[in-house]
C-alpha cells in the first residue's frame, strides 16, 4: 500500500499528522513569499542612478524627523516673512547667529513682500556679513530670498495690525504668502521647518533643540513681551495658541461661512484656554499642553506635516485663518500640535496708538509741572539739594590749572541736541559692493 499522497506537488507522508504537514506547507509557502519580495525590494527600491546625469533619488523614509536630529544630521529649513521689517533685522540676524544647532544643517528662506523701506538692502547687507564676512559662528547652509507682493495695504503699526477690522482679511493674505514660501522653499531633504518672526527680542539660543526634542508634528514656545513701567512690566503676547472651548465652538456655528475668529478681542469672545496665560514663571519648561489653534511668532514643524497637505489656509478653516487653522487642520489630520506654557521667547514691544497717546500724555503733564512756577520752586529746590556745585568757581580754578600747564585753553564748542542731529542707532547701512563673490543667498522675484 501506498504510504503518501501528493499535495500541491508536494509527496506527504501520510504516517504524519496532517495538522504538521500543513504548517510545513505554510511555513514553506511563507519562506518562499519572503525571498520573492525580498529580491524584488531589493532590485526596485534601491536603484542606482549615479550613472545617470540631473537625476536626483530621495529615500523619504530618511526625513521623518528625529528628537535628536542635531545628532542625526538632520536638516531644518528655518522661514522667515518679511514686510517693512528693516529695522527689525539686526536683532533677528543676533539671535540667528547664537543658535546652537548646527548651523551647516540650517537653511534659510525669506520672503520679502509688499515693503517700502529698505528691507531688501538690509537683508542683503546682514547675508554679506554673515556669509562672506564669516560672521561670529559658522556659516549656514543654503539661503534663498524670494520677492513676491500680495498687494497687502494693511500698515505694519502696532495698532493697522492688531485692529480688529483688519484681522480677517489680514489673516487670509497672511496664510496666502506663508502658503507661497511653504510651497517654493521646503526642499525632499528637509526633516524639519522653523518658522520665525523676524521682531523677537529674547529667544533661548538653544530654541530648536529645545523645541524639537519633545519629538511632536508641530509644537510651539509661550510668547510674551516686555511693557514699560507704567503699563506693568511684562505681558503675554500671543494669544493665538489655544485649546477650543464649548463657547469657541458654538460661537463658530453662529458665524457664516467666510468668518474669522481671532483671539483677544471683546467682539470675539470664546472663553478659550489660552497658552499665554498658562504660564507659571518657576514651572517646569518641559511641560506640554495640548493645542488646537497656533501662534506664528515660533512654530516647530516637522517637514512630513506640509508634505501631507497641512498648510495655513487662506480662506476660513472652522471660522479660522492662517496659523490658527494650521493648528486646526493639522489636529484634524491626526498631527500632534502641543505648546509649552512654561518656555517663554519674548517679543519686542511695539507702542499701540494708545500706548503713545497716554506717553504724550505723561509727557504734557511732565512740561506743565515743569513750567508751573510752584512746581517749578520745588523742582529747582530738589535739583540744587542734589547737584551741590559752584560753576563760576569751577570755571576759574579750570583755568588756572590749563595756564599752568602746557594745555591751552579750549573755546567750548556747544553741542546740538537738536532733532536734526545724527542718530547712531539709525545711520543707513553703507553702501557695500556685494561684488561677484556667492554666499549661496537667491534671489528669486516672483
Amino acid at each position: 500500500m501506498k504510504a503518501s499522497i501528493s499535495i500541491n506537488g508536494y509527496e506527504v507522508d501520510t504516517r504524519i499528522p496532517l495538522s504538521i504537514c500543513a504548517i510545513f506547507l505554510f511555513l514553506n509557502k511563507l519562506l518562499h513569499s519572503w525571498i520573492i519580495d525580498e529580491f524584488t525590494r531589493n532590485e526596485h527600491r534601491i536603484p542606482d542612478f549615479q550613472d545617470i546625469p540631473s537625476v536626483e533619488f530621495y529615500d523619504m523614509s530618511n526625513y521623518q524627523g528625529h528628537k535628536d536630529g542635531w545628532n542625526q544630521n538632520n536638516r531644518i529649513l528655518i522661514c522667515v516673512p518679511l514686510k517693512d521689517a528693516s529695522n527689525a533685522l539686526p536683532l533677528f540676524f543676533k539671535t540667528l547667529e547664537k543658535m546652537t544647532y548646527p548651523h551647516e544643517l540650517i537653511d534659510l528662506s525669506f520672503l520679502v513682500s509688499d515693503s517700502s523701506d529698505n528691507t531688501m538692502y538690509n537683508l542683503l547687507n546682514m547675508l554679506k556679513r554673515l556669509q562672506i564676512d564669516g560672521g561670529t559662528s559658522g556659516k549656514f547652509g543654503n539661503i534663498e530670498i524670494y520677492e513676491k507682493d500680495f498687494g497687502q495695504v494693511i500698515g505694519q503699526g502696532f495698532s493697522d495690525r492688531h485692529g480688529f477690522a483688519a484681522q480677517g482679511p489680514r489673516r487670509k493674505l497672511m496664510g496666502k504668502a506663508r502658503n507661497w514660501l511653504n510651497t517654493v522653499a521646503i526642499k525632499p531633504y528637509h526633516s524639519w521647518v522653523y518658522w520665525r518672526d523676524v521682531d523677537v527680542e529674547i529667544i533661548p539660543e538653544t530654541i530648536l533643540e529645545d523645541l524639537m526634542h519633545h519629538d511632536k508634528d508641530v509644537i510651539v514656545p509661550n510668547v510674551w513681551r516686555p511693557l514699560p513701567d507704567w503699563l506693568g512690566n511684562i505681558q503675554p503676547y500671543d494669544l493665538n495658541s489655544w485649546k477650543e472651548s464649548e463657547a469657541g465652538l458654538a460661537l463658530s456655528n453662529s458665524l457664516g461661512e467666510d468668518a474669522v475668529i481671532v483671539e483677544g478681542y471683546p467682539e470675539y469672545a470664546t472663553w478659550r484656554s489660552h497658552l499665554a496665560y498658562m504660564r507659571d514663571p518657576n514651572g517646569d519648561p518641559e511641560r506640554e499642553m495640548e493645542l488646537d489653534g497656533v501662534g506664528g511668532v515660533s512654530i516647530l514643524s516637522k517637514a512630513n506635516v506640509f508634505r501631507s497637505g497641512s498648510h495655513f489656509p487662506a480662506f476660513s478653516f472652522k471660522k479660522h485663518a492662517e496659523t490658527e487653522a494650521f493648528g486646526k487642520l493639522s489636529k484634524h489630520m491626526n498631527f500632534t500640535v502641543i505648546g509649552l506654557p512654561n518656555y517663554v521667547v519674548w517679543h519686542i514691544y511695539e507702542p499701540s496708538k494708545e500706548d503713545l497717546q497716554y506717553m504724550a500724555k505723561l509727557e504734557e503733564k511732565e512740561r506743565l509741572k515743569r513750567n508751573d512756577p510752584d512746581e517749578r520752586e520745588i523742582y529747582e529746590e530738589k535739583w540744587d539739594d542734589k547737584f551741590k556745585y559752584e560753576v563760576t568757581d569751577w570755571q576759574t580754578e579750570k583755568r588756572s590749572i590749563l595756564l599752568e600747564s602746557k594745555i591751552k585753553p579750549e573755546t567750548e564748542k556747544p553741542i546740538d541736541w537738536s532733532d536734526n542731529s545724527v542718530d547712531d542707532d539709525n545711520v543707513p547701512f553703507l553702501d557695500l559692493d556685494l561684488g561677484s563673490e556667492p554666499f549661496r543667498a537667491d534671489i528669486m522675484h516672483l
